[in-house]
């Protein structure tokens, strides 16, 4: 109550000041006592378990300031062999130097009006309803700017997926999805070869069935022990997300392995929640005046969050040079019209070379082998999971016409 009052004396002398001139407007100090803090913190959370990159993603301190100054290692010391001794032994000196990357506070926002009536009449609450689609949707344009650079801000750094690709620590999918990923050329060894182990996968969701659509030599599913129990996705020991807000975008990338401890993110937290009930709402694009709360009998929710991230990729005995050093590697689907492979035919027939664009016929199916079908199918994104020939072909031909 008593800082209720505070906050009308404040607001009144302020007035007394001004002379109720026009376009006095109550500041954020003014209305600090109003801001409802858990509701903020309640958001926060929620967009950290919507979003895939700050759920795998290292978390720093929330940042106290626009930008974050991070030091990064950036030249090693190295140590040298006196060969002789006494006055003719000279030791050598060395040096470190550090590096420092800025992390940037960049704005996510969206204002939702809704009329009273309709919040009168609403049988339901209508901001339950609401507010996790807006936690959904900041979680998308989180991922969709940091994996993929969708509409990210120019303080910000070019997203993992480009990152990656410079680098070249990128891998087209070949015949073998097992070789793609786990092989001595797949995605995880490339992350190893700039000196990182994998801690983490993201994924499109039709990865999912091409794993379980992975069996080994004699036809056993290689990452289901039976078909009763929940199938565990995890590559190597390190788990998988499969982001279903909508941000993953396959056609850039069908999985980003990497060390997820280097994609470093913070959060400058402010006001990111709270209800009007006056004020005019413009539209972005024109400037036009959309809505005017109080003429209209309207109320809006505006919610906002700030934040910004770095990969740090500090240097390392191993990849020196910071322009071919990258701990992420991506995984990416065969290009449409590009030939990938030879499969083997039944004796007497041709080979059949594999392109995007191709489609088959059951006849050219027939003349293949078993194992040549699956490998092509696993190339094209299909899933088999039958044994025999003639339904292999079958199953084949079925997702061939989807």
């Amino acid at each position: 109550m008593n800082r209720n009052k505070n906050l009308v004396k404040k607001l009144f002398d302020l007035q007394l000041f001004t002379g109720g001139a026009a376009g006095t407007s109550i500041t954020r100090d003014d209305a600090s006592t109003l801001i409802p803090t858990q509701e903020s913190n309640e958001i926060i959370q929620g967009v950290v378990e919507q979003s895939a990159v700050l759920q795998r993603g290292r978390r720093l301190p929330n940042m106290t300031a626009a930008q974050y100054k991070m030091p990064v290692l950036d030249m090693l010391p190295v140590a040298y062999f006196v060969n002789g001794e006494g006055g003719s032994a000279k030791k050598r000196l060395t040096n470190m130097a550090w590096d420092k990357k800025v992390i940037y506070a960049e704005e996510i926002a969206v204002i939702v009006p809704v009329s009273e009536a309709v919040l009168d009449d609403a049988a339901y609450d209508l901001w339950g309803e609401v507010k996790p689609r807006l936690i959904e949707a900041f979680g998308q344009k989180i991922d969709g700017a940091v994996l993929f650079g969708v509409e990210k801000p120019a303080t910000w750094r070019d997203d993992v997926v480009t990152t990656a690709v410079k680098a070249g620590s990128i891998v087209t999918l070949g015949p073998d999805l097992y070789d793609s990923i786990l092989g001595e050329k797949g995605v995880i060894a490339k992350v190893e070869e700039s000196s990182y182990f994998v801690n983490g996968h993201m994924a499109d969701i039709t990865m999912r069935g091409k794993l379980r659509g992975l069996k080994d030599n004699t036809g056993q599913p290689v990452f289901r022990s039976d078909m009763q129990s929940g199938t565990t996705y995890t590559l190597d020991g390190s788990p998988m997300n499969f982001p279903r807000n909508g941000a993953f975008d396959r056609s850039k990338a069908l999985m980003i392995s990497g060390d997820f401890s280097q994609l470093a993110y913070s959060i400058r937290q402010d006001i990111t929640f709270k209800l009007f009930d006056q004020g005019i709402v413009q539209d972005p694009a024109t400037g036009e005046i959309l809505y005017n709360l109080m003429q209209n009998d309207m109320v809006a929710l505006r919610a906002v969050m700030r934040l910004g991230w770095e990969i740090p990729n500090p240097i390392n005995a191993m990849v020196p040079d910071k322009t071919k050093r990258c701990p992420f590697a991506v995984l990416k689907a065969a290009e449409a019209g590009a030939s990938t492979a030879s499969y083997l035919t039944a004796p007497g027939q041709e080979p059949v070379t594999y392109t995007g664009a191709d489609r088959y016929t059951a006849e050219q199916l027939s003349g293949m082998t078993i194992d040549s079908i699956k490998a092509l199918a696993a190339v094209k994104g299909y899933v088999i999971t039958k044994t025999v020939k003639a339904e292999i072909i079958a199953e084949f031909l079925e997702q061939q016409n989807d």
